[in-house]
């Protein structure tokens, strides 16, 4: 009995070991395949519609057979006759720490800005991140103000965050909106770096860092972390935090940016007084309310890779966001 049951462990480990490998060869196969890259896709949704047809469905199922099918083809008719002449675009930004969504959101901009009308049409984004990287999100509000510069009215929806980067792209918005226990602010710069230096001391390790020019590397994880290298560190944090509040100040120039700049956060609701928040409002209710008046377009970009290489750019990512936490 023992033989058979030991035969067929065999055989069902054997059968892993082959399936296995036909995966691998199979994601080979399909990356050599998928080495052309088709085009991004954008799509688009019209959501006042999808609106519409829900309320429709919905105040039907208070009918009688009827009543219902008379009350849908009334409904369908006004969907038909209903043309508003503003339109309204809406994105969406989840951001990280490394601000990874920024080339999506600049695809889906290239997609407004091509049928746009400057200061007819609004573009809503909401907005979620807790902020991260200077270079992540410095990037992603510099794709922003393309929408200032072609006179596109841009409104920014915070539900959850939009702090620190997450901020400094809210700023660029003509107007925010939040609800009212949004955390809001953040306008300042962090540094968190190990040192292990004193580590490897007392273990009689030695590292070696070579370096041109005195400033290379002024604080790193295994060298000794001099005074003038804490203090040339600390200068180019201030310098970065210095550039932030000036942005903030000539974006929103009724803000105090001496009273608001000094890295703290807000509640939404008390946010508004500071002058970081202009309406107390959720997202899902200031679309809703333009839906009388614009044509509401959810716009979402799809980037096409293939498989194998967006597990690599998973694994990729990952990997920078733990050597950017670890400061290097």
């Amino acid at each position: 009995m023992h033989f058979w049951l030991d035969v067929a462990a065999f055989a069902l480990k054997a059968l892993i070991l082959v399936l296995a490998v036909a995966a691998v060869a199979f994601l080979v196969a399909r990356a050599a395949r998928g080495s052309h890259e088709e085009p991004d896709e954008i799509e688009m949704e019209r959501l006042d519609a999808r609106w519409r047809a829900r309320d429709a469905r919905l105040g039907a199922q208070f009918l009688n057979k009827k009543q219902r099918k008379a009350h849908l083809k009334a409904a369908k008719k006004a969907a038909k006759a209903a043309a508003p002449e503003a339109r309204v675009f809406v994105l969406d930004f989840k951001g990280d720490v490394l601000a990874s969504a920024v080339n999506r959101l600049a695809r889906e901009i290239d997609a407004v800005l091509s049928l746009a009308r400057p200061e007819s049409d609004e573009v809503v984004l909401r907005l979620e991140s807790p902020g991260g990287t200077v270079t992540g999100y410095g990037l992603a509000a510099a794709r922003l103000q393309r929408l200032r510069a072609a006179r596109v009215k841009l409104t920014v929806c915070v539900d959850q965050v939009a702090a620190s980067g997450g901020y400094m792209m809210a700023a660029v918005a003509d107007r925010v909106v939040a609800a009212p226990f949004a955390m809001i602010g953040s306008i300042g710069v962090v540094a968190q770096i190990p040192n292990f230096n004193r580590v490897l001391k007392k273990n009689d390790i030695d590292v070696e860092v070579m370096t041109s020019g005195e400033f290379k590397r002024s604080v790193s994880l295994f060298g000794e972390i001099t005074p003038s290298g804490r203090e040339h560190f600390q200068g180019k944090l201030e310098e970065t935090h210095d550039a932030f509040k000036r942005m903030i100040a000539e974006l929103r120039p009724s803000v105090a940016i001496g009273e608001v700049g000094n890295g703290d956060v807000w509640l939404a609701r008390d946010a508004v007084a500071l002058g970081l928040v202009d309406e107390i409002c959720v997202s899902d209710e200031y679309l809703y309310r333009q839906r009388g008046r614009a044509a509401i377009y959810l716009i979402k970009s799809h980037e096409n890779k293939p498989m194998l290489r967006q597990w690599l750019d998973r694994l990729g990512l990952a990997a920078r966001a733990y050597l950017a936490r670890m400061g290097l």
